[in-house]
């Protein structure tokens, strides 16, 4: 079964982000390297990675057959996505342990979400 572990960033993170002190922000990002690597050799890890600034986001969306893009978050927000883990794993049991493991999970929540399996719906 295949879960998400996504990663928020919002006003609480970002607080508890500005009291680490310089080495304390390198170990957080050595952190995820790690379980990174211990995700990939235990045989768990489909894909992970951080997510660049929702200021750099592109909106997309097609009105009578025309692609249209615009620059930057559709709206203002105080909290975004700021990076996942996509895991296959057995259970939801399983797939907390690795949430519990992510260096953010000591200053503020992660949410562990499953990813629906549509191979088998028809149409």
């Amino acid at each position: 079964m295949k879960y998400l572990i996504l990663i928020q960033s919002n006003p609480q993170s970002l607080a508890v982000w500005e009291t680490l002190t310089d080495q304390q922000r390198t170990d957080f990002g050595l952190g995820h390297l790690r379980l990174t690597e211990e995700m990939r050799e235990a045989g768990v890890l489909v894909a992970g990675e951080g997510l660049g600034d929702p200021a750099l986001a592109t909106q997309v969306s097609v009105r009578d057959g025309e692609t249209i893009t615009s620059d930057g978050p559709f709206a203002e927000v105080k909290e975004h996505l700021a990076g996942f883990y996509l895991i296959d794993v057995a259970d939801l049991g399983e797939a907390v342990a690795w949430a519990a493991k992510t260096p953010d999970a000591a200053y503020t929540r992660v949410e562990v979400r499953p990813v629906l399996d549509m191979s088998g719906w028809e149409f």
